[in-house]
């Protein structure tokens, strides 16, 4: 059996193990060369690919849940939708989230996700008390920022690459409510969006849709979302069914003419500068995982995602200027995430930075690689960097430039043996 990355690219033939506890692990790693752990398969490149990769998901378990302190451990497999089943109904919530709850908490971790709240309460690693890692040597390692913390450093955000998280205790953020009060602010160009960031700073949670395709004086038009929890104690939580995208969705219908008219409605539809609404969680926090395998809408040859950060003096002007780059080449995406961000951590391989980020969707055809090429130039000319969970595609370079802990990741990857046990295909093109 074969997997694959959301993006479905790049595919490469595998072997999948799996593993029944620690000295079974121990085993694996005797009895194999180069792997990599592999969570649910939804980073969307090629950071949890490689010839041999090592399955995580049936280690599942609920170790603890203090009711009182909003506590929760768990192993590295249980999914953060089976940890929301658990901590929602109890009135908790997960402290810092992603934009979907289909992941694992290993791979959170590994990833350092981070969600509308960064500005408020940073990446997933500020949530983690602690977590256990085995080493390539077969070594378990306990780590906190307390205790090794130069390991917790490069584990967070590390990708994988330091070893197979095993378990972990978080911390959680009390909530009342299932339900959050959302207002949407209508911008109609770049700036107007800056300035809504800005305005509805204090928010706790905002994220904005962006219409990557508009010219003009309406580049970098957009709906800027923002979000509350209510105080109403309706905390009666249950995951919701979803609609399917069928296997052979064809791709042609997902085109330069069809992506415009669709950010065209959305844009359009809504007709007053703000409106509010109450929703729930899945739908403010998850709204794609309400479609399953919506990832199919790309066809057969897959997608990719491009996702990269601006630091805050050089976010408007690179952003406006990667914004016109990519509506003249017609190759718009219609999921164009726009956030902004916080401080940032101190861990080797964490994403973000205190400025804006985008997130865009490129189906796979012609001309695709050269524009990501044309976007690199300008994302290293403004001293940025990519996240790693959604690249496939980036060279050591660019990636090299935006990071300014990498020689002290590959110092310790190299220190204890990291790099002859675990690896993927991003991690030999970026050369970690």
């Amino acid at each position: 059996m074969s997997v694959m990355s959301w993006g479905m690219y790049p595919r490469i033939e595998n072997t999948v193990l799996e593993f029944d506890g620690e000295s079974d692990l121990r085993e694996i790693f005797k009895k194999n060369e180069t792997l990599i752990p592999f969570g649910n398969g939804r980073s969307y490149g090629d950071s949890a690919l490689n010839r041999i990769i090592l399955d995580v998901k049936s280690q599942n378990k609920f170790l603890e849940f203090d009711l009182e302190k909003g506590i929760l451990g768990a192993q590295s497999g249980v999914l953060l939708s089976e940890i929301l089943g658990v901590i929602v109904p109890n009135g908790w919530f997960l402290t810092v989230t992603p934009g979907t709850k289909l992941i694992t908490l290993g791979g959170a971790i590994a990833s350092d996700v981070h969600g509308k709240n960064h500005h408020i309460e940073g990446c997933f690693s500020e949530c983690v008390l602690s977590f256990s890692i085995m080493m390539a040597d077969g070594e378990i390692v306990s780590c906190s920022k307390e205790t090794n913390p130069e390991l917790f450093r490069a584990t967070c955000g590390g990708m994988g690459l330091t070893g197979v998280i095993l378990d972990a205790k978080i911390s959680l953020t009390k909530i009342n409510s299932k339900y959050i009060n959302q207002t949407t602010i209508k911008n109609s160009n770049l700036r107007e969006t800056f300035e809504a960031f800005e305005k509805y700073g204090d928010a706790n949670y905002s994220v904005a849709w962006i219409d990557c395709l508009a010219k003009n004086e309406s580049v970098g038009r957009s709906l800027l979302t923002i979000g509350e929890f209510r105080d109403d104690g309706n905390l009666d939580y249950h995951l919701q069914h979803k609609a399917t995208v069928p296997n052979g969705f064809h791709s042609f219908m997902l085109n330069s003419l069809t992506v415009k008219l669709f950010n065209w409605f959305y844009y359009s539809k809504n007709r007053q500068m703000v409106s509010s609404k109450v929703v729930d969680i899945d739908t403010f926090f998850y709204p794609l995982d309400s479609i399953a395998h919506w990832n199919r809408i790309y066809g057969k040859n897959g997608f990719v995602q491009y996702q990269f950060i601006l630091p805050l003096a050089n976010s408007y002007s690179g952003l406006a200027e990667i914004l016109k780059v990519i509506a003249s080449s017609k190759k718009g995406s219609f999921l164009a995430v726009l956030k902004l961000y916080g401080e940032a951590n101190d861990n080797y391989l964490s994403f973000p930075m205190k400025g804006y980020s985008l997130a865009l969707d490129f189906k796979l055809e012609k001309g695709v690689f050269e524009l990501i090429e044309r976007l690199n130039d300008i994302v290293k000319k403004n001293h940025g960097r990519i996240y790693l969970a959604k690249d496939a595609c980036v060279d050591e370079d660019t990636f090299s430039q935006g990071y300014e802990h990498i020689e002290a990741f590959r110092a310790m990857r190299k220190q204890y043996n990291m790099s002859s046990k675990f690896g993927s295909l991003q991690s030999k093109r970026v050369g970690i």
